[in-house]
């Protein structure tokens, strides 16, 4: 007669609650091996302690419900861990962001703001490769890729500058809003999902950053404290444009621009 274990033993068994595994019978992810005809009460064979274990570690690792029910329904192991592998990706690129964070705060309690240059200029027009969207602060980061990788693909020959990007006044205060990535170009390169258009002149007050995008709002700070004590900002989008972006954070460096008064002599 096989060995049945009632759902709270079987808790106690594998430190997942009751109301887990409840859950996890809904999804599909664990069923019991019977239901009680007359009590409905769910019982389960101490073999299932090993799938219990391994949805739980999974779990700690933060794996979404629907990829633990892919990794367990795998035809074969080449699939199984082909779901475990891409989890194990994202939990590494998570972890690199934590540790940038971490390091990026340490700087910022550590070492005083240094002073920054600030240059006025007048930019002009320039006719520009461009993918633009509404795009939420928190898939920026995705979003970019994705935008600069299209231009890249397309611009060949054509370029005739840096890559940069315009970020609307409500990508800031309302956590989404326009943004639009480009590529000078000269002539008229022609590519799907990218448009070919002129960017009006702008004065701006701009200066360097050097390091990662992630400290980015220290530099951003530094820019808008010299604007506002000057009294010379105008409403535009600030533009950012990216002159090194190989090699490591510590190599990169973009120009900040903040929309200012015109420029007189």
């Amino acid at each position: 007669m096989a060995v049945l274990l009632s759902i709270g033993d079987f808790s106690r068994m594998t430190y997942l609650s009751v109301k887990a595994l409840r859950h996890y019978h809904e999804l599909g992810l664990l069923v019991p091996a019977e239901i009680d005809p007359a009590t409905g009460y769910r019982l389960y064979g101490p073999e299932q302690a090993r799938t219990a274990q391994v949805i739980r570690r999974f779990r700690d690792l933060g794996m979404p419900l629907d990829e633990v029910r892919a990794m367990l329904a795998a035809p074969d192991v080449a699939a199984r861990n082909a779901v475990i592998a891409a989890h194990l990706r994202r939990v590494e690129h998570q972890l690199e962001r934590t540790q940038a964070a971490v390091s990026s705060l340490r700087s910022l309690l550590e070492q005083e703001a240094s002073p920054i240059e600030v240059e006025c200029r007048s930019v002009p027009a320039m006719t520009v490769l461009a993918v633009g969207d509404h795009i939420a602060m928190d898939d920026s980061e995705r979003w970019w890729a994705e935008a600069f990788e299209r231009l890249e693909a397309v611009v060949g020959p054509h370029r005739a500058g840096p890559l940069g990007c315009l970020y609307h006044e409500e990508f800031f205060t309302d956590d989404a809003g326009d943004v639009l990535a480009y590529i000078p170009v000269h002539g008229e390169p022609v590519g799907h999902g990218v448009e070919l258009l002129e960017l009006p002149a702008a004065d701006l007050a701009v200066t360097l950053h050097r390091g990662p995008f992630g400290e980015l709002d220290r530099t951003y700070s530094a820019l808008g404290t010299y604007v506002a004590g000057r009294q010379i900002g105008v409403p535009g989008p600030i533009r950012e444009t990216y002159l090194v972006t190989a090699g490591g954070e510590s190599a990169h460096r973009t120009e900040v621009g903040w929309p200012v008064f015109p420029i007189t002599d």
